[in-house]
């Protein structure tokens, strides 16, 4: 069975992060679950593209999950860490040993879950102050690895972000062959 992905979309999600995570995780071959935290249907994003939810959030995660990946944007980051439902997904799935995946602002979600302390992270450098001080540690990098949490920038690093889910959750082998397929 392929691995399934959770990619949870709110209004204001930073659309590249979005579609770029939800695109090369396919290209690897997994399962990627775009999920509407109200259900399925369209999604404007910060820069008013229109995006699509495949299923609702309730829908995903009622299955079994490989991953939770939270794209960024402050409007949809708010949401998402407004969300009990994903506070308790990152939480379980962390609990579980399985990967949760944050860029850009989505860190912060991780933080509000109370799972930020103690592990080296990055985010975008405009709320790098309000991650520490939920007791992450700051870590230099596009993309940072603690365990099995990852987290990368922004907008310009999602690309190697979706890799190194990739990578992850299908190997390095086929992450790159993804990568040299996409001609990064």
């Amino acid at each position: 069975m392929d691995k399934r992905v959770v990619v949870p979309l709110a209004e204001g999600v930073e659309e590249m992060e979005a579609v770029i995570i939800i695109d090369v995780l396919r290209r690897a071959g997994l399962e990627v679950m775009a999920a509407g935290l109200d259900g399925p249907g369209p999604i404007v994003a910060s820069r008013g593209v229109t995006l699509h939810a495949d299923v609702g959030l309730d829908e995903a995660l009622a299955l079994s999950v490989d991953a939770l990946v939270l794209p960024g944007g402050l409007g949809g980051m708010e949401q998402l860490r407004g969300d009990e439902r994903i506070l308790a997904s990152v939480r379980s799935l962390l609990a579980q040993g399985r990967l949760v995946a944050a860029v850009c602002a989505a860190p912060l979600v991780l933080a509000r879950a109370g799972e930020a302390a103690g592990r080296r992270m990055t985010c975008h450098p405009s709320v790098r102050e309000e991650l520490l001080g939920a007791g992450a540690e700051a870590a230099e990098g596009r993309v940072v690895q603690d365990g099995t949490v990852l987290t990368s920038l922004g907008p310009g690093s999602s690309v190697e972000f979706a890799l190194a889910v990739a990578a992850e959750l299908v190997g390095p082998e086929r992450a790159l062959e993804v990568s040299a397929a996409m001609c990064v």
